[in-house]
């Protein structure tokens, strides 16, 4: 009967320990307010619910309280445990007689608990227990059977009595080990979901607000996903990019390169960057630059490539009007040479006939000659106006957007170069009234002509702001070599340049494009001190 008891108790004392511990785990995981205490006030409970079920024998009463209380000391502290044991030693009193081995056994084992735990605190929980299982074993050897000659010559029945609180102190540490275990796996879980959520809200942030086109292919380049800015770049709704395959909008001319760009990046393992064409909704072609970039599997294994190409439209529109100045520059040579070899002879036959004419009037053809020689005269003159604009459209624009495209396009040139842009602006926003690609043109060849002063790089400030007259002025400093003070007002001049290879038509060009524009520039410059160039446009009304 007693082995059954004991049995009872042991399960009893399973199910008191588990059943906080399993609601725990159903309700919010936050710390609870004076846990220790309300902790100490169940464990004494369950105490005196085991002391109820506890072994009768010959006036002595045995049950395993003393588990639940080394428990109390060993996961909560002294004070917990002390609380625990007090209820369970006034449980035990009110249960059974005998109470001076009661009395006796508990005060001497709760001190021994106590000071135990001071020099303890730091060990482990499992540890801990340990050590208090051994401090209780010795003591009570040495008060119950021992001091108080309890069933002394009954070995077994102690041995019994020793052998169920070990096991009781087994199954709750168990019991409370697995439940820690499990709160620190649920915890942990709970804080890597909420960085990975964190983490993906903020990829997902960059992906849906960049004007990049983002792309994830596989090996077969079908696309597993493609990021929002390709519906406002290329016009397509997301239901029907999930329909498409990048073939059906790759520029026909290429499809090849693509190929092998793609299959060079599998196979290499490398990045690779492309440039290639994509079909607008509306039929027009839009030219990417595009970098590729494989993604290994934990296998390594190439299992994607991810694929960030940008808009590259308004860089190949500045080439084209870098190109078109190079051209420029070479006609206006020519141009130069012919007008030189050619207006010299004309002027001296152009002498001669009028001479000729005043002497002999009656003769019809003089006129005729005349006119021809000045058809010829305006010839030469259109060729030296070649950079001279033609008609053109104006419309309202923000000279901050013309500039900062402007910086964008000359980027690379630029960090090449270790050139860096810095632009300071009074206010957000200033209308023009102009045609945006000629006062583009203006300051793709001031930021050029900028670059090219500075051959050790350094900086090119940009100020945008009112003039005293309340007009726009933008101001760009250098840091180049500098232009001596008495060159400066033949800068503008058609075919004077001080650059070695230069044909003086890009300031010409900037010049005439101003003028058209009702505007002012100016020149300010110290040797080794760089150069500042100052252009004043009028505001837009309204």
């Amino acid at each position: 009967m007693i082995l059954l008891d004991y049995i009872v108790n042991l399960s009893m004392l399973s199910l008191m320990v588990s059943t906080p511990l399993v609601i725990r785990t159903f309700i919010n995981h936050k710390p609870l307010k004076w846990l220790r205490l309300w902790g100490a006030i169940y464990a004494g409970v369950v105490s005196s619910v085991l002391v109820t079920l506890s072994v009768q024998e010959k006036g002595y009463s045995y049950d395993i309280r003393y588990a639940v209380i080394l428990l109390v000391f060993a996961y909560l502290g002294p004070v917990p445990g002390l609380v625990t044991g007090s209820i369970a030693l006034v449980s035990r009193l009110m249960a059974s007689e005998n109470w001076l081995p009661a009395i006796v056994g508990g005060l001497v084992i709760m001190l021994v608990f106590t000071v135990i735990d001071k020099y303890a605190k730091n060990l482990k929980f499992i540890k801990k227990c340990m050590i208090l299982l051994g401090s209780y074993i010795i003591s009570y050897i040495i008060v119950v059977p021992i001091t108080f000659n309890v069933f002394r010559d009954n070995p077994i029945f102690h041995l019994q009595y020793l052998l169920f609180i070990i096991l009781g102190v087994l199954i709750g540490g168990l019991l409370i080990e697995s439940y820690e275990r499990l709160h620190r796996i649920i915890t942990e879980k709970k804080i890597m979901e909420k960085s990975l959520a964190e983490s993906e809200s903020k990829y997902r942030l960059i992906a849906e607000n960049t004007s990049d086109l983002i792309v994830v292919l596989d090996k077969e380049q079908s696309i597993s996903y493609f990021s929002p800015s390709h519906e406002l770049v290329l016009g397509y709704k997301d239901s029907e990019l999930k329909r498409m395959e990048l073939y059906w909008i790759l520029h026909p001319d290429d499809a090849d390169m693509f190929d092998q760009i793609m299959n060079k990046a599998y196979e290499d393992n490398v990045a690779a960057a492309m440039e290639f064409r994509l079909k607008h909704k509306a039929g027009h072609w839009i030219d990417f630059e595009s970098r590729c970039m494989p993604v290994m599997s934990e296998n390594h294994v190439i299992e994607h490539i991810v694929m960030i190409s940008r808009d590259i439209s308004e860089r190949k529109k500045a080439e084209e009007f870098l190109l078109q100045s190079e051209k420029l520059s070479i006609v206006g040579e020519l141009a130069a040479g012919v007008a030189h070899e050619i207006r010299n002879p004309l002027t001296t036959i152009k002498g001669f006939v009028q001479l000729y004419k005043s002497e002999n009037s009656h003769i019809e053809y003089n006129d005729l000659l005349l006119n021809e020689l000045e058809r010829i005269e305006n010839i030469t003159s259109e060729m030296l106006s070649l950079g001279k604009p033609q008609a053109i459209q104006m419309n309202r624009a923000n000279l901050r957007e013309i500039i900062e495209n402007t910086i964008e396009l000359l980027s690379p040139q630029a960090n090449m170069n270790a050139v860096q842009f810095n632009i300071v602006l009074e206010e957000s926003d200033f209308f023009i009234t102009c045609e945006k690609n000629q006062i583009k043109q203006v300051f793709l060849n001031i930021f050029k002509n900028a670059m090219e002063a500075m051959r050790d790089g350094g900086d090119i400030s940009i100020h945008l702001g009112h003039s005293a007259e309340g007009e726009c002025m933008v101001s760009v400093q250098d840091q180049g070599c500098g232009i001596p003070e008495e060159l400066l007002p033949r800068l503008g001049e058609p075919f004077y340049s001080l650059k070695e290879k230069g044909t003086g038509l890009g300031l010409m060009i900037c010049h005439k494009i101003i003028k058209q524009h009702n505007g002012r520039i100016s020149y300010k410059s110290k040797v080794n001190e760089g150069t500042m160039i100052e252009i004043t446009l009028p505001l837009a009304s309204g």
